[in-house]
């Protein structure tokens, strides 16, 4: 990481708001890695206790198997609920106080909250945990309002993926270390993640600076802090609300590959858990790759706008190919196809942000976040039910790859809005 050419950061003064392109060497690299790397960091937590969480509710909680994969799922959605519920108010809140206290004090917090889940004796205090791990974890949105902030317009699609690339690869890194972690006990991982918050807030306390200045502060305001106000506010700028729901439609069909991919694998091809486990981790390896570094020449050279519609293109080939696929192998082979469609989150958030004042670049980031919590509760509760529904003995259609059907739906919606919109930017 340290060794990436990164474009379109400086020291901020407090007018100089789109600074000239630097090498790694000049004032902002700390703070550009610092950001990248509680992104990671966040991701990292996630993946962390996924390997041991049926153990550890198993010791706290007792009963079965069953029982444990239930509270498993309630953990799972509260978390995402709560990521849904305050994505838009830290984005607020770090339009109105700034970035770096939001991001400084929810690596503290965080830290506090593993520490807590580590010494948790009983499913409440999990659950509260989670409550709160999933409100820490929002600050996404001010992650990416601070890239918003020191990127110049034509640097935001890339500097937007490689956030998603930091995501990318904490995700795959997580649960790895947290398989490996497990084997010294189910608290060990909540340890090693308090431990890993706590020097991501030693670090930023050194280098993090604020960029938001007194010329694009705004006044916080509960009724904007909201999903529901924030959402309004910011599709209520020219060419946002067909984008919006761009995002949210290409959210909910992506959400398939986590929601049934092992499900599906193992009933159409008789994949084992370490398969599963290797086309996941190239999944997420490519995803990485993708928005790491094939975005920037993709934009540069195709626009944001011709971008998305490949990555849309992309998308649309994978899952009519995956919905009546019978070869694991070529289903391996399709991956690094699949990944290609991760172009499209960052384009995305490029042209939204190119059409939104400075100063709702937290909010607008706050509502993205918001969707993208809302499809990660709704796509499973959706496709694992579609799935049920065409795999179970004696149903009408057998048909495991139905759910990728739907996400073809969903895509196509997505891609003839986009197609038909008009953005206030290019």
């Amino acid at each position: 990481m340290a060794g990436l050419a990164i474009a379109g950061f400086s020291a901020l003064g407090p007018d100089d708001r789109v600074p000239q392109s630097i090498r790694v060497s000049d004032p902002m690299r700390l703070p550009f890695l610092f950001v990248l790397s509680t992104v990671m960091i966040d991701a990292m937590g996630i993946g962390l206790v996924l390997p041991i969480m049926p153990e550890l509710i198993l010791d706290v909680q007792g009963g079965t198997l069953a029982s444990a994969a239930v509270w498993g799922g309630v953990l799972s959605t509260a978390f995402a609920t709560m990521q849904f519920l305050f994505g838009p108010v830290l984005g607020n809140l770090s339009d109105a106080f700034g970035r770096r206290p939001v991001l400084l004090v929810s690596l503290v917090v965080m830290a506090l909250d593993y520490v807590v889940m580590a010494l948790a004796g009983s499913i409440w205090v999990l659950l509260a945990g989670r409550i709160v791990g999933g409100i820490t974890a929002a600050t996404h949105s001010t992650a990416a309002a601070f890239m918003a902030d020191v990127s110049r317009p034509q640097d935001k699609a890339a500097n937007f993926g490689l956030l998603g690339a930091a995501f990318g690869i904490g995700f795959v890194l997580g649960p790895l270390l947290g398989g490996l972690l497990g084997e010294f006990g189910t608290r060990a991982p909540f340890w090693t993640a308090a431990g890993l918050s706590a020097l991501g807030f030693g670090l930023g306390l050194l280098v993090m600076p604020e960029t938001v200045t007194e010329k694009t502060r705004r006044p916080f305001s509960w009724n904007r802090a909201n999903p529901a106000g924030s959402l309004r506010a910011i599709a209520a700028l020219p060419g946002i609300r067909p984008l919006l729901w761009v995002y949210f439609l290409y959210s909910v069909s992506i959400y398939v590959y986590p929601a049934i991919w092992s499900y599906f694998t193992l009933e159409r091809f008789g994949w084992s858990p370490q398969m599963i486990g290797i086309s996941l981790g190239l999944y997420g390896i490519g995803m990485a790759a993708v928005q790491g570094g094939l975005i920037r020449p993709a934009t540069r050279y195709l626009g944001e706008r011709a971008t998305v519609i490949l990555g849309m293109g992309f998308e649309i080939l994978s899952f009519a190919l995956l919905a009546f696929l019978t070869s694991g192998a070529i289903a391996m082979m399709l991956i690094p196809v699949t990944a290609l469609g991760a172009v499209v989150t960052p384009a995305l958030q490029a042209m939204m942000s190119r059409a939104t004042p400075d100063s709702q670049q937290g909010e607008l980031q706050g509502v993205l976040t918001a969707l993208q919590a809302l499809s990660m509760i709704l796509s499973p509760l959706v496709m694992t039910t579609i799935f049920a529904q065409f795999v179970k003995p004696g149903g009408t259609v057998y048909l495991p790859g139905a759910p990728f059907l739907l996400a073809l739906a969903l895509m196509l919606v997505g891609f003839a809005v986009f197609f038909r919109s008009r953005p206030a930017v290019t």
